[in-house]
């Protein structure tokens, strides 16, 4: 394996050596050249120092994509202390669990996080910093007091000049070292903070610079839109830029389509990062319609013609995203195989990469010259892949991964850690997959519980099942996935209803309610479409735990 350098390395030479340069855009809002961050980072290095905070502390950061949370998580890990980004779309319990089972001694909060949070249920908490414009929305410690109120001056004492490029002289990181700890789930039960170490971000940085890197221009405009707090969003549209010495535009808001389209016009970035919803939107709403039409359909079936036809839709497409972008990946959920295929029809430069919040995230990609359709990519330098299976190229087996960007374990949770980590290094993905002989991935279905909203985020059935196990008339259920629909399977207490006198429309009523309660209390990305009535005690193993692959449609 390549020599593992100092991760912080990299953020150094980005700024210094993009110093005068447009580096961090709010969308239609304000800018951070590279000399700005440097600034803002000292100045979060110099409040650490002043109130107490030691290599390896904790901090977390909730908030919507956007400068200054780039910022924080910045300077926390050229501190080095330890980040723990979390989800901006988890309700405040979930972000009160993640803040008190990872130690956090400050958290980054945005604008709409800040309002929903109750700082008394994190009594480990130090402070509370509010991101738009990092002032203190809550601080327990005199000190942490004194150095916001007189960081100017702090940093003029420190500085009495100039902060000049000189000055950039950050944390030195070793390859085991904890950087970063990623949460898979917010609820207390459930959770598994996934401990990330510097030679995991790393290894997928260095693949990105020597395999992405040098298709793009230096300097050039991208678009964040995935959540940084989710690893798929961080490393390759955060992370990777920001090293590669990009300008990166966050869009901090809702990303509909509409603004997303926009953004698209406005930016032009030189690479497009999606998850599938966004580009099956695209393809359906605005190719499908025009391809369906029987003129069209006549043109597609004639060879020489066809060839022009392809190329003007390819060609819509293209702009549609931009018309600027070296290719567009597409990563954190499967690609509907219908518009994939399309897609690779009119020779468009998509490609898809799979990984895991375990390997922060890749662990297989192909450039679009090399992608197969159906297929997630080759393995990512730094890493193995293997399937358990007698025949890989044609009956599925587990996919089992080795490498640089492979996590330390779950934090607090050495059980867990034991049950996917191997003592020599391999990580049990959990998930089924066959390799074709020339080293390309195809994953063939999943062994673990967790499902994948159609944004690519992680859902877990085990902890809405809890919460809904205990709504109104509600004996036991299970989650399932339906296409891009999550819906509850629910044994009703049959007993109760008919001590109750309540027909079969009184418990689909009854239901309807616990749906609306149920969704109130989770994050959008899972909320259930329905919850179906189950007629019959679910099938159980000897354990008595329900044998989930009977009800998965």
């Amino acid at each position: 394996m390549k020599t593992v350098e100092s991760f912080n390395l990299y953020i150094e030479r980005s700024v210094i050596d993009n110093w005068n340069l447009d580096a961090l855009t709010d969308y239609q809002g304000a800018t951070l050249q590279y000399h700005d961050v440097a600034r803002k980072i000292e100045k979060i290095h110099i409040v650490f120092d002043n109130c107490g905070i030691k290599k390896g502390d904790k901090i977390a950061m909730c908030g919507r994509n956007s400068a200054h949370w780039a910022v924080s998580f910045l300077a926390t890990l050229t501190y080095g202390a330890v980040a723990v980004p979390i989800l901006h779309e988890f309700n405040a319990e979930q972000i009160h669990n993640i803040v008190n089972h990872s130690d956090a001694k400050l958290l980054f909060v945005g604008d709409v996080v800040a309002t929903q949070i109750t700082p008394e249920e994190m009594p480990g908490l130090e402070g509370i910093v509010y991101l738009p414009d990092l002032s203190l929305m809550l601080s327990r410690s005199e000190t942490l007091t004194y150095a916001r109120e007189h960081l100017n001056e702090l940093f003029c004492t420190r500085y009495p000049k100039e902060f000049l490029k000189e000055h950039v002289n950050w944390h030195k990181d070793s390859p085991d070292e904890l950087a970063l700890i990623n949460y898979t789930s917010g609820t207390t039960g459930f959770s598994k903070g996934v401990m990330l170490p510097y030679r995991a971000l790393w290894g997928n940085l260095d693949f990105c610079l020597n395999k992405l890197g040098v298709h793009l221009k230096k300097n050039c405009d991208t678009l964040s839109i995935l959540p940084m707090a989710h690893m798929y969003g961080m490393a390759i549209e955060f992370i990777f830029p920001f090293c590669f010495g990009s300008h990166l535009f966050f869009l901090n808001r809702l990303p509909s389509p509409a603004i997303i389209a926009q953004a698209f016009a406005d930016i032009k970035p030189a690479v497009v990062i999606a998850v599938p919803l966004i580009i099956e939107k695209i393809i359906r709403k605005r190719v499908f319609p025009q391809t369906q039409s029987n003129v069209i359909k006549l043109l597609l079936q004639m060879p020489v013609v066809s060839k022009k036809v392809k190329a003007r839709i390819c060609n819509e497409v293209y702009q549609a995203m931009g018309g600027n972008a070296y290719e567009i990946i597409v990563g954190g959920a499967a690609l509907n195989q219908e518009v994939e295929q399309f897609l690779y029809n009119i020779h468009f430069p998509i490609t898809v990469g799979y990984g895991t919040t375990e390997c922060a995230p890749l662990i297989t990609f192909s450039d679009y010259k090399d992608f197969v359709p159906g297929s997630c990519g080759t393995p990512v330098d730094h890493m193995e892949v293997k399937i358990l299976s007698k025949d890989p190229e044609n009956i599925p087996g587990e996919i089992i991964t080795r490498g640089a960007n492979v996590m330390l374990g779950y934090y607090k949770n050495e059980e867990a850690t034991r049950e996917v980590l191997e003592e020599d290094g391999w990580y049990h993905t959990g998930d089924l997959g066959t390799m074709s002989a020339d080293g390309h991935v195809f994953i063939r279905g999943r062994l673990k519980n967790m499902l994948l909203s159609a944004n690519g985020q992680n859902v877990y059935p085990e902890e809405i099942e809890d919460k809904l196990n205990s709504m109104t008339m509600v004996s036991e259920c299970i989650v399932i996935q339906k296409d891009d629909k999550f819906i509850g399977l629910v044994y009703p207490d049959y007993d109760e209803a008919k001590n109750m006198g309540f027909t079969t429309e009184d418990l689909e009523n009854i239901m309807e309610q616990n749906l609306v309660e149920l969704n109130r209390q989770l994050p959008a990305y899972s909320h259930l479409s329905a919850i179906r009535l189950h007629k019959e005690e679910f099938a159980k193993t000897a354990k008595k735990s329900i044998k989930r692959y009977l009800y998965q449609e």
